[in-house]
């Protein structure tokens, strides 16, 4: 547990403080303090003993439960029944959950709760990121509900070809690589090497958008529930890495602002809660007078995930992420050479075959309603054929021994 000190530490917002470092709170009155843990901090169980090795169950979950044999003994320390649940769900202070199943009845009242989106963690993230005001954290769901309606972003998994990945790549340096000593996935930009020009020969800028949001939806539907079995607790956020060694304010030509206000939107309004910490690197001079202006987009609460470093940012960044998970060329040990380098690998547990194929069993059972939920209640959930419904409360029932435990899974 020391050994995650730093993968817990808590949030700390001073209005005042500078660059959105954390900062000591100055004993005055013009700075106040809001401390805002991890979002994982709200799903974590104490260990348990691990339980006796689970007998066979029948029927159709008895296929879930054939898959590999490496990823089952990854597993075993997870066991059953409220350990289990570290993985699923994890703990729920109960004043969170009587504000969320509050939010969820003035929704459902008012017909305003697809089943899609009706889970614990979703209307949580939304509750948290404005501060447990219902009446604000309900203007943003609805503002989010209709505009996934609007954008299509129900479909953009399936639907939505990326053919020109490859190439953008090439001009826009960006991707997953591994994940951070919490197991949460590791997002990498190098903005000093974007080539806008050349990018735009390539892609258009709306295009790019809706791979941008294309990708945060695979994150919500497959690498976040494969982190979340690779590292048995719940894991629901992603630390980032922007280089920006070279940029200035000649870089934030107009298409060049388009892009970044259209995607902070997105990321602001619609993915709430989803960053866990974000590190800019390389920031010189240029940089940090562009900065001064760009912080002014950000709110406080993302703000405080932020932190501003020079050159000398390995220490900061070896405090959360193994050099095993960083590229050479941050300093790390991984070259990915037969991926043609990190940011073309996609490293991480989400491309581990053994866990695509507990997720792929899930996503193909039809129904899960039917298993019931605590006390008899329906679930939350209502079918699991969207892949992204694995992240929030049912990917792993597979692991249980028997019906009756699946039910006490299912909230």
């Amino acid at each position: 547990m020391n050994k995650l000190k730093e993968t817990y530490r808590d949030i700390v917002i001073s209005r005042g403080s500078e660059e959105g470092e954390e900062s000591t709170a100055k004993r005055s009155g013009e700075w106040t303090k809001v401390k805002h843990p991890p979002i994982e901090t709200y799903w974590l169980f104490p260990p348990e003993k691990e339980d006796k090795a689970p007998s066979s169950s029948k029927g159709g979950i008895k296929s879930l439960l054939n898959y590999p044999i490496k990823i089952r003994d990854s597993l075993k320390g997870i066991g059953r029944g409220k350990s289990m649940q570290v993985v699923l769900q994890g703990a729920r202070d109960p004043k969170d959950e009587q504000l969320v199943q509050s939010f969820r009845e003035m929704l459902l009242l008012e017909g305003q709760l697809p089943p899609k989106h009706n889970d614990y963690h979703t209307l949580l993230r939304f509750l948290r990121m404005r501060d447990f005001d219902i009446s604000k954290s309900k203007e943003m769901f609805l503002n989010y509900l209709k505009w996934c309606a609007d954008y299509g972003v129900d479909t953009i998994l399936k639907e939505f070809k990326f053919e020109e990945f490859a190439e953008v790549k090439k001009f826009y340096p960006h991707g997953y690589h591994g994940v951070d000593k919490f197991g949460r996935p590791v997002y990498i930009e190098r903005i000093g090497m974007v080539d806008l020009n050349a990018l735009l020969q390539v892609t258009t800028v709306e295009r790019f958008i809706r791979h941008h949001v294309s990708e945060q939806e695979k994150t919500l539907s497959f690498r976040y529930p494969s982190c979340s079995i690779a590292a048995k607790r719940h894991i629901a956020s992603t630390t980032s890495i922007l280089d920006v060694t070279g940029v200035g304010m000649s870089n934030f030509s107009k298409p060049a602002r388009y892009l970044f206000m259209e995607i902070l939107k997105i990321d602001s309004n619609y993915y709430p809660e989803t960053l866990h910490r974000l590190f800019i690197i390389n920031a010189g001079s240029a940089f940090r007078m562009l900065w001064k202006v760009v912080k002014a987009f950000l709110d406080a609460r993302t703000l405080a995930k932020i932190q501003v470093l020079g050159s000398n940012y390995l220490s900061n960044l070896h405090e959360l992420i193994d050099p095993s998970n960083l590229p050479s060329f941050l300093g790390g040990n991984c070259t990915c050479s037969d991926y043609g380098g990190c940011l073309f690998s996609d490293k991480g547990p989400w491309n581990n075959p053994e866990i695509k194929e507990v997720l792929q069993a899930v996503s193909a059972t039809e129904e899960v309603d039917t298993l019931g939920g605590n006390g008899g209640e329906p679930s939350e959930m209502v079918r699991t054929e969207e892949p992204h419904l694995l992240c929030k409360d049912v990917y792993l029932y597979s692991l249980s021994t028997d019906s009756q435990n699946l039910s006490g899974l299912m909230s």
